[in-house]
């Protein structure tokens, strides 16, 4: 094999090259016997990878379940006693996204220049958002930084959790809808096609639905191009919209008000507010950042303008719990009831934490639940449609028996 080696002379000048060894062994033992030590060694035939971990780590991204693995184990290494960029040194050699690996290195070297590692993280919001950041700062300012990681390490699981329940329940009928449409498009423009020529040559009088078939078959057939041109064009206009204000805005009023998916919603977005307020107020997060903090968390912009409405509230010497109750439409009874408990026990990160714990296991219920709903809805949906296209095809045949017979 060739490979391509990096060492250091004697003198201390460093130098590259490539050398054929069978193993990075041979390729130490040649630098070795001729004065120098290697300090790198690597196949030629990865260099093309190499390259790419390089493009990765620019453009890359980090999974919510590498952030959550590395909050627990900086946890665990800054409470065994290690020093914050020694960890970081730790998990850098760990670490196989190579985005990631350059966003640790770069606090160590934030860290090794005085930063904290709040600041340091401060300074990557594609990798750390504001709840991150605010939990660790916590942690440094109330000397327990080893807690705070493991809290946010936790809170960051259970929101990764409830959002891929939520996830999970949407795709299957969104999967077998959209095959479905698949399977139409070519059905119009490869079959039906077949059975128009028949009912042209034979002049036989169609139904209304068999004729609605006939000329959606004609204009795929005719003009597939312009077909897939709308579609691509419509989906960019819908995308569009949503990400406007006012197409965020409705389609959160419109996920609010459909039946079933506003009551998972409502207590989705329950769950993580209070889940994320407790783990704060936990860190030692006082109330109106937490708050605050949890608005830039939560999407819905109804959430938004409560929790904007509580911060300011709180911030003028009222309670939590008065502001909730406020908005029963998006916060339901129990979350007003129990912040009210909590503060008034002073124990208010508790109540929430069972808030958030009980509409967690409410999700997790209904999103069975609906799974076991949506799959007869979806075979009615089916049988419906397979049911309209059989009837409106062949109904004809049946007047051209009666007609011949």
């Amino acid at each position: 094999m060739k490979f391509f080696y990096k060492a250091i002379k004697a003198t201390g000048e460093v130098y590259e090259g490539e050398m054929d060894a069978s193993d990075k062994a041979e390729v130490f033992q040649s630098i070795a016997s001729s004065g120098g030590s290697l300090i790198s060694a690597e196949a030629t035939a990865s260099r093309g990878r190499a390259f790419i971990n390089k493009i990765n780590s620019y453009f890359g991204k980090v999974k919510t379940q590498e952030k959550i693995l590395f909050a627990r184990n900086l946890s665990a290494m800054t409470e065994a006693g290690l020093s914050i960029s020694r960890a970081l040194g730790v998990m850098t050699k760990q670490s196989k996204n190579q985005f990631f690996k350059k966003t640790i290195t770069d606090l160590s070297e934030n860290i090794k220049k005085g930063k904290s590692l709040s600041d340091a993280m401060k300074e990557r919001p594609d990798v750390f958002n504001n709840l991150f950041v605010s939990v660790v700062r916590a942690g440094e300012e109330s000397g327990d930084l080893s807690k705070s990681l493991k809290e946010i390490a936790n809170q960051t699981e259970k929101a990764h959790l409830l959002r891929k329940k939520i996830t999970g329940a949407m795709i299957y009928p969104a999967v077998i809808l959209s095959v479905m449409a698949i399977i139409g498009v070519i059905m119009l423009i490869y079959v039906v096609p077949t059975l128009t020529s028949t009912y042209k040559e034979l002049k036989i009088d169609l139904p209304i639905t068999t004729q609605f078939i006939i000329l959606t078959s004609d204009f795929l057939s005719n003009h597939t191009i312009l077909f897939l041109f709308i579609v691509a064009v419509v989906i960019a206009l819908l995308i569009t919209f949503f990400r406007s204000k006012f197409g965020h805005n409705f389609s959160d009023f419109i996920i609010l008000k459909i039946p079933l998916i506003g009551s998972l919603a409502r207590e989705s977005n329950s769950a993580k507010t209070t889940r994320t307020l407790s783990s704060l107020l936990l860190s030692g997060v006082d109330v109106v950042s937490a708050i605050n903090i949890t608005k830039d968390v939560i999407n819905n912009h109804y959430y938004k303008e409560a929790l904007t409405e509580a911060a300011n509230s709180v911030q003028k010497g009222l309670t939590l719990s008065d502001v909730l109750s406020k908005y029963e439409n998006i916060y339901p009874v129990f979350v007003a009831e129990m912040a009210a408990v909590g503060e008034e026990t002073g124990k208010l990160s508790e109540m929430l934490e069972r808030v958030a714990s009980y509409y967690e296991d409410e999700v997790d219920q209904r999103t069975k639940n609906m799974s076991t709903i949506i799959e007869p809805v979806l075979m009615v949906v089916i049988g419906v449609v397979v049911g309209f296209f059989a009837v409106s095809m062949i109904l004809p045949m049946y007047s051209l028996v009666d007609a011949i017979g």
